[in-house]
């Protein structure tokens, strides 16, 4: 017999061998039903595995993150057989789970597919899971799976095989569709109902530009039609909120491939709306005690040996900067925290002087791959809102809450009011991605257990979750339309201080180590603009927006009363702009609002005369005459109650 561990802190006893599925009937034919997979131990696990041994069990259905992505990677699998029968000879690199869906990469041969094609193998794909085959999984040796591919000549599927050590190695099988596959899969593919392939891209074989371009398919499957219909209609809200379209109609941001890409270039009023993101964090930090640092953009590599850095990102990294001076190198920084602290190290430090909490809004860079660059969201230069704070061990848990804080009035103020706190820990098996011992460990996990909790937070466990030097509290923060963004976090970390050997004198004159805090609440700028700008639809608060008010002059004999009003607003630190163009008023009303300028104020010889203008809001339409200090205080209010 062995244990097994429920959610709730229940164990019951079942005989060695028995599956996940036939447990989950055991308690009840329609929990049986429901679940996709099974988490095993912190692993997710195919419902037919049996279990040999005592374990911790969690059924995963299609409300749980696991669960949605085991389904849509067995969809994955239901349209490359669906491919496999279209395009005879198709070869297939890898199919994971995305965000919201899935993708194929495939080899197409001398094939080429189109658009018109997704609807035919949309079709092709509910037919086959009409059949209801079962996902079977069946492990095999590496000499005979090496054997199956080259009789197949899938050059793919022999490189992935390569990385792979005998005996770790599954092939699945559904249908007529056979692949190399760690799994795991729900139980059949009769559980996919409503089938929507979203589109084609390019894609390098290994993300690397010097290998042949394959064919990459998107697609997003759910257990009903119905699900999948109200996800259409969120596709087509999502479409119209996408921030690349948003940036450009806005003119925020733009791109060069002569800059190259992933590199993004700020537009004036872009620029405007980032500094003045900044300078809201910048007074609440001050406020808060944080002090500002720069840092280079550049750092010796022996730094980044030291920290970590090297070994965990190196493959990330762009390539090293060499110089004159034989064996020196240089990178562009990866992260802001081995700056942070050198710059701790510059000054004898005692416990008078902790918590120092230093802070910076530090440009980084990581080499992405082309394939995963996406407008603002993932980039390979970005700027961080960074800060590090030094805090003896007593410190870190009120410190740590204090950081909690000032995540949340970011959040609030920007109007994201639905959020999850993720506490993101080491994974439970695999210790060999971190750095640092299991005390240090198991001190700064349990001080952001006991953080969340002492805040009365609603908080989710993911292990596998943490950075390589310590766990982390995300953020994950819902838009207006639902979708998840991963943006604040804090971090715990015991271990760097270590490797660069941080002190402090305490109080009785020893010695001792100090615990670092890294903090980011926006995360990027770039990404949490991104993020923002999608939320509001680009019509951004009053206080953030680039430009307040258009005025708009019916005609250009109004001109000098509209440059008159214009300089008031501006004397009182109101973003105010004349649209000069001799257009009809209707148009200029038209572009305001396309342009999401909150305020416009029209100006004809009625206005002259009463020495009033004519407000009308964005999206709201005319609001009726008002004198130009009636529209300064109404705009200061908006701004001080908005902050």
């Amino acid at each position: 017999m062995i244990n097994i561990t429920f959610p709730d802190g229940a164990v019951r006893q079942y005989e060695e061998g028995i599956t996940s599925l036939d447990i989950a009937k055991k308690i009840s034919e329609g929990l049986a039903r429901k679940i996709l997979a099974a988490e095993v131990n912190g692993e997710v696990w195919d419902l037919s595995r049996p279990l040999r041994t005592d374990a911790t069990l969690k059924f995963l259905t299609w409300e749980d993150e696991k669960g949605k992505s085991t389904f849509w990677h067995s969809s994955a699998h239901l349209m490359a057989e669906a491919v496999e029968d279209a395009f005879p000879g198709a070869k297939f690199w890898v199919g994971p789970p995305v965000e919201r869906g899935f993708y194929y990469d495939i080899d197409l041969g001398e094939n080429v597919i189109s658009e018109s094609d997704l609807e035919k193998l949309e079709k092709k794909m509910s037919e086959l899971a009409r059949q209801n085959n079962p996902y079977i999984r069946k492990e095999i040796s590496k000499s005979d799976a090496i054997k199956y591919f080259e009789d197949k000549g899938d050059e793919y599927k022999l490189d992935l095989l390569s990385g792979l050590q005998d005996g770790t190695i599954s092939f699945y099988t559904q249908g007529n569709f056979t692949d190399l596959c760690r799994g795991p899969h729900i139980p059949s593919t009769g559980l996919i109902k409503g089938i929507k392939l979203t589109s084609i891209a390019g894609a390098y074989w290994k993300g690397n530009e010097h290998n042949k371009m394959l064919t990459r398919i998107y697609g997003v499957t759910f257990p009903n039609q119905k699900e999948l219909e109200e996800y259409l209609v969120f596709l087509e809200e999502a479409k119209k909120r996408d921030h690349r379209k948003l940036g450009k109609e806005l003119e925020l941001f733009t791109f060069s491939e002569k800059v190259g890409s992933g590199l993004p270039l700020w537009l004036p009023k872009g620029a405007m709306l980032r500094e003045r993101l900044q300078q809201f964090l910048q007074k609440a930090q001050i406020e808060a005690g944080y002090l500002p640092v720069i840092t280079p953009h550049i750092g010796s590599k022996s730094l980044y040996i030291t920290s970590g850095h090297y070994e965990k990102y190196g493959a990330d990294s762009f390539q090293p900067i060499k110089t004159p001076v034989e064996g020196e190198e240089f990178f562009l920084k990866p992260m802001n925290c081995p700056h942070h602290i050198e710059i701790y190290k510059a000054s004898p430090r005692s416990y008078k002087d902790l918590p120092l909490r230093l802070a910076e809004f530090g440009t980084v860079y990581r080499y992405e791959q082309s394939g995963e660059l996406h407008g603002l969201t993932r980039v390979r230069g970005f700027t961080q809102d960074d800060a590090h704070l030094f805090c003896m061990p007593e410190q870190v848990k009120d410190e740590f809450k204090k950081v909690i804080d000032l995540v949340l009035y970011v959040f609030k103020s920007l109007g994201f009011t639905e959020y999850t706190a993720q506490i993101s820990l080491r994974d439970q098996v695999d210790r060999s991605k971190y750095i640092g011992t299991e005390k240090n460990w198991d001190m700064a996990e349990l001080a952001i257990i006991e953080a969340t909790r002492e805040k009365g937070m609603n908080t989710i466990i993911e292990y596998g979750e943490a950075a390589f030097y310590g766990p982390k509290l995300d953020f994950m923060v819902r838009d207006a339309i639902g979708r998840k963004w991963q943006l604040g976090t804090i971090q715990v970390d015991y271990n760097l201080p270590e490797r660069f050997d941080l002190i402090y004198i305490g109080e009785d004159n020893a010695r001792h180590r100090p615990v670092m805090i890294h903090r980011a609440p926006f995360g990027s700028m770039e990404r949490f603009i991104a993020v923002l700008t999608e939320h509001c639809m680009g019509k951004f608060p009053m206080w953030l927006v680039p430009v307040q008010v258009k005025i708009l002059p019916i005609s250009d004999k109004y001109m000098e009363y509209a440059e008159n009003v214009c300089a008031e607003l501006k004397n009182e630190d109101i973003r105010a702009e004349i649209d000069e163009r001799s257009e009809k008023i209707g148009k200029k009303i038209r572009d305001t609002e396309l342009a999401k300028i909150p305020i416009m104020l029209i100006i004809g010889e009625k206005e002259v005369n009463d020495q009033v203008v004519s407000l009308r809001r964005q999206g709201k339409g005319d609001e009726g005459s008002k004198t130009v200090k009636e529209i300064i205080d109404m705009i200061h209010q908006e701004v001080k109650n908005k902050k």
